[in-house]
This record gives C-alpha cells, sequence and structure tokens, in this order.
C-alpha cells in the first residue's frame, strides 16, 4: 500500500526560520517599536517569525500558559522570549549568531541564554541597557547561570525546554526554566548581548507571591528521598547516603546470583 503522503527524514534539517521571536503584548505601540528595532538589527523575514499573544484586553494569557503555546507553535531553530519593551542596539543578528556558536563550541549541551542572570555562588551576570544604568557590563561573558532575567530568553528549541505545568502567573519563569534544564542534564548562560531594557523591573507583592508558589510547587517536587520501580529495578532517588548504598548492594548481589 503506498502511503497517501511522502515520509520526512526527521534527521535532516527541517524548513523553518532561524528565530522564533515570542512576546505577550498589552501595548501595541511599544510592541510596533520593538519589531521596528529587531527588523533593522537583520531579523527580517526570511531569518525570523514573529509570534505574540494578545494581552491588551486583561491577562488572557499568563506567561507560563504563554511560553507552552509559542514552544507549541514556533518553527524557529531558537525561541527568543522577550518582552514588548525591549530595544535592539548596535548588536544585530549577526552579533546574536555568533555568540550563540559561540556556546555551541563551549557546551554541546546548552538549553537557555539570556543577558542577565546569577551564577551558582550568588553573582550577578548583566549586559544591558535599563533604567538602572548605560551600558551595564558586569561580569565575564559567557557565564554559566542558574537563573535568568525574563526581558529577554532564548531557548534552543532542540533542547526541549520548556516550564513547569504547575507553575503560573508572569514573574520567575526563567529561573523554572534555568532548574527545568538543570534536571535535564542542560546549562543556561549569560552571553554579551546588548538592548535596551525601558523598564527597570517591579518587585511587588505579585512578584513575592509568584516566588513562593515556585517555592512551594519545587519543595513537592525534590522531597526527596523518592522510591520507585521500573520494569527491571528498584531505584531511588534523592536522599543518597546509607539507604541507597545497601540498595546498590542488595542489587549487586542479585546480578551475581544470575551469572
Amino acid at each position: 500500500m503506498i502511503p497517501a503522503q511522502q515520509p520526512i527524514d526527521a534527521g535532516q534539517p527541517l524548513p523553518g526560520p532561524l528565530f522564533s521571536v515570542c512576546t505577550l503584548v498589552t501595548r501595541q505601540a511599544e510592541y510596533a517599536a520593538m519589531l521596528e528595532s529587531f527588523e533593522a538589527r537583520g531579523f527580517t523575514p526570511d531569518r525570523a517569525e514573529f509570534l505574540y499573544l494578545d494581552n491588551a484586553k486583561g491577562h488572557q494569557w499568563d506567561a507560563f500558559r504563554g511560553i507552552r503555546r509559542f514552544l507549541s507553535l514556533a518553527r524557529g531553530t531558537y525561541v527568543i522570549l522577550c518582552h514588548q519593551d525591549i530595544r535592539l542596539l548596535s548588536d544585530d543578528i549577526e552579533t546574536l549568531c555568533a555568540r550563540l556558536a559561540a556556546l555551541d563550541v563551549l557546551d554541546a549541551d546548552w538549553a537557555l541564554a539570556g543577558n542577565a542572570g546569577a551564577t551558582q555562588d550568588g553573582s550577578l551576570v548583566i549586559r544591558i541597557s535599563d533604567p538602572h544604568g548605560e551600558d551595564q557590563r558586569r561580569g565575564a561573558f559567557p557565564a554559566r547561570v542558574v537563573s535568568l532575567d525574563e526581558n529577554f530568553i532564548i531557548i534552543r528549541r532542540d533542547a526541549l525546554v520548556s516550564v513547569s505545568a504547575a507553575a503560573s502567573g508572569f514573574h520567575l519563569y526563567g529561573t523554572d526554566m534555568c532548574l527545568q534544564a538543570r534536571c535535564a542534564g542542560r546549562s543556561a548562560w549569560v552571553i554579551d548581548f546588548h538592548l535596551r531594557h525601558l523598564s527597570a523591573g517591579k518587585v511587588d507583592a505579585s512578584f513575592h507571591q509568584a516566588q513562593q508558589r515556585l517555592e512551594a510547587h519545587y519543595d513537592k517536587v525534590l522531597s526527596l528521598p523518592w522510591h520507585f520501580r521500573t520494569t527491571c529495578t528498584k531505584m531511588i532517588l534523592g536522599g543518597g547516603g546509607l539507604r541507597r548504598w545497601l540498595a546498590r548492594r542488595k542489587l549487586a548481589r542479585r546480578l551475581q546470583g544470575t551469572q
């Protein structure tokens, strides 16, 4: 029987733009100015697609649900999640491609990149112009980080990193994605890509509520040790120590008995 359509060789590059630029929009004029700055810096239709979700009439899409929607539709090799109030400056699409190519050499398993975040030891790494300061350059680039600021985040789409299904709201999704990447054995980085963010950010009551929700979510997820079995063995995740050592000894004895 001849199939109705030709099967696709998934080992070959599939058609699509290099970048998918994704934004939640509340103010159309501000978003239009963002689009203009991207297009002026080489994000032309042959190399980029622009996707948005309309929140002008209320928060129909929170950030977490919006990101999942964007990732389900984006065709780009790289997905850029960005605020509507960012503006590209002198760094253009070629600059960004060079920075991402350097990451490929440095760490083939990278998943996320951005322009601001924090390292494992709590040091801030920042490359931005915003109301806190012009042409800020803090730290050495690229820098491996455990969190990313949400104004500008690049996702390598083939890394298959998203946000937690149980999370919601408009804050800390950059941190959540970094944690998801870490669980998947992937990494996140701050790169030297300079742009302007018109907002200084807001740490208000909603931010602290989002922090509490995210902390509660990961408290539940990471409340280990977690004992479970597969069809072939029993496993203990987290906790480690004596119980895992005893379980491994028991497994070793069982394997010896089969030889």
